[in-house]
């Protein structure tokens, strides 16, 4: 391998990527737009979930209900109605998530020391958030009974009771529990699967379809040459877009990486060289432009967003979906990210997941060399 021909073929696609404006919208804006996307838009957050009450009793203790419902930041109560009839349109438009309906003789039956009813409908359309939902009305409920008992005690003069069992639940590595302290670093594994696969997987089938590939061949380039001479320049592009998604989830979302800094660049680029390694392979094999670009797409892209860890957790996937996943290079760089990012943990934690990706780097890259010898370079 000689250094003055790797220059050349670097240069090359360096101009390239220069005169096509559409590669360089696809390097820098779009992962640009993902970020500002998916970190302001993408939420697994559930918050302020709209609340209609229909309040039969209307009495002091049912208020006092509603009170204790609206001042949790889960529940916004955006109005009153005067019966389930209504509550039931407003379902079926979209216009609430739940409905909480007070029966009338509400206080009554409290005050009797009797289990007084209350009817609470959730929209079950999205079972996740309607799961999520529940577990917070059953809170707020209990945290009611609990109210309401104490109180029942303070008047019979009898001393507070203690639970047998305080659990004192502290939450570690993302103590405030929102969701963007994870999904902004995940979105870099998504940036660089957009840049690092997706465009490389043009180039080489680029080349066949212009018939320049012929031309490269008569060429005193090896093939190692061609290699790294058309994967350099999406390298550095890749990895710009890689410390600018870091910025903005800094400035923008207050997202602070937490582990060291060097780490993170030692691991983003070993997972950058997996990435391009893939497009490569894919635009070698197709040498077709339109049938690399889907097939980066379902084979790169999709399985990053889907199968990473990222969005849907793997542990609630099928077995035979867990196992694949398995194949999937986010996968580790998501683990990676996380440890940095989030827990503060060092190499002696991410070795493993970084040697996996070493093993996917030196397996595609082998293929890769050995289709382009077999091309004659």
């Amino acid at each position: 391998m000689r250094l003055i021909r790797l220059q050349a073929v670097i240069r090359k696609e360096f101009y390239h990527l220069i005169r096509d404006y559409r590669s360089l919208y696809l390097a820098f804006a779009l992962p640009l737009i993902l970020i500002i996307l998916f970190g302001y838009a993408l939420s697994l957050d559930v918050n302020h979930v709209e609340t209609v009450i229909i309040d039969y009793d209307k009495t002091e203790v049912s208020r006092d209900f509603v009170r204790k419902l609206s001042s949790s930041p889960y529940f916004r109560v955006s109005g009153y109605l005067p019966s389930t009839k209504d509550a039931m349109d407003y379902l079926d438009n979209g216009r609430t998530a739940a409905v909480v309906v007070i029966p009338p003789g509400f206080m009554k039956t409290i005050r009797a020391e009797r289990a007084a009813g209350l009817q609470i409908i959730i929209d079950g359309s999205d079972p996740n958030f309607a799961g999520i939902v529940r577990s917070y009305m059953t809170a707020v409920t209990e945290q009611y009974n609990v109210r309401l008992l104490l109180n029942f005690l303070n008047r019979q003069g009898m001393e507070k009771i203690h639970p047998p069992v305080d659990g004192r639940i502290r939450i570690w590595f993302n103590e405030d529990l929102e969701s963007r302290n994870f999904i902004v670093p995940g979105i870099i594994a998504i940036i660089i699967m957009i840049v690092g696969a997706l465009l490389t997987s043009l180039i080489i089938a680029r080349e066949y379809e212009n018939g320049t590939m012929e031309t490269i061949k008569s060429l005193p380039v090896r093939a190692g040459e061609l290699y790294l001479g058309k994967a350099f320049p999406y390298f550095f592009i890749a990895l710009t877009d890689v410390l600018v998604a870091m910025i903005l989830g800094q400035v923008l979302f207050g997202v602070v990486m937490k582990g060291n800094f060097w780490l993170m660049l030692a691991a983003t680029s070993l997972y950058l060289f997996v990435a391009i390694s893939l497009g490569l392979f894919i635009s070698i094999a197709t040498k077709s432009q339109m049938i690399a670009n889907q097939l980066a797409i379902l084979t790169t892209y999709l399985p990053s967003l889907l199968l990473s860890n990222f969005v849907f957790p793997i542990s609630n996937m099928p077995d035979f979906l867990q196992y694949v996943t398995y194949l999937v290079p986010a996968r580790y760089y998501i683990d990676i990210l996380v440890g940095i990012y989030l827990r503060n943990t060092g190499f002696s934690y991410l070795w493993p997941s970084m040697a996996v990706l070493i093993a996917f780097f030196m397996v595609i890259s082998l293929l890769n060399y050995r289709l382009l010898k077999k091309e004659g370079l």
